[in-house]
């Protein structure tokens, strides 16, 4: 019975543990911010991003995150217009989440900038615009 008793109290105690915020804590002064690639053109995993990135959000709040989303590669099917990730995307766009397409993929697959939802910003090469990110301290997230 004793022994019962501990495992309860053990198992109790990390159902219930919150995160830990690092110091400097999130706020709308001092933002987390966070960079995620889309890659890959399956509807699971462009919709993993968009609901990681929905979590992120609902975490932290709005106004204490900046997420940005870099699609390239087959990943850039999430930009495109009349896609079933249009309604997704626009409604985070809402939240001021970057989404960005690279013009190296765009060229590639012979994608204009017409076929790209409307607030879509194009950079040259995508994996450049992950790493510069990461350079000036975005967290790199890759559900």
């Amino acid at each position: 019975m004793k022994y019962l008793l501990i495992i309860l109290l053990l198992m109790g105690s990390f159902i219930s543990a919150d995160t830990e915020f690092a110091d400097p804590k999130p706020s709308i002064d001092n933002p987390r911010r966070f960079v995620f690639p889309i890659s890959e053109g399956t509807d699971a995993a462009i919709n993993h991003v968009l609901s990681s990135t929905n979590n992120v959000m609902k975490f932290y709040g709005p106004e204490k995150c900046e997420v940005c989303i870099v699609c390239y590669s087959k990943g850039i099917k999430a930009l495109q217009k009349h896609r079933s990730f249009s309604k997704r995307v626009k409604s985070l766009m809402t939240y001021d989440v970057e989404f960005i397409a690279c013009g190296n993929t765009m060229r590639t697959l012979k994608i204009k900038e017409k076929d790209l939802l409307d607030g879509v910003e194009v950079v040259t090469a995508g994996i450049v615009e992950l790493i510069e990110r990461q350079l000036r301290g975005w967290i790199y997230i890759r559900p």
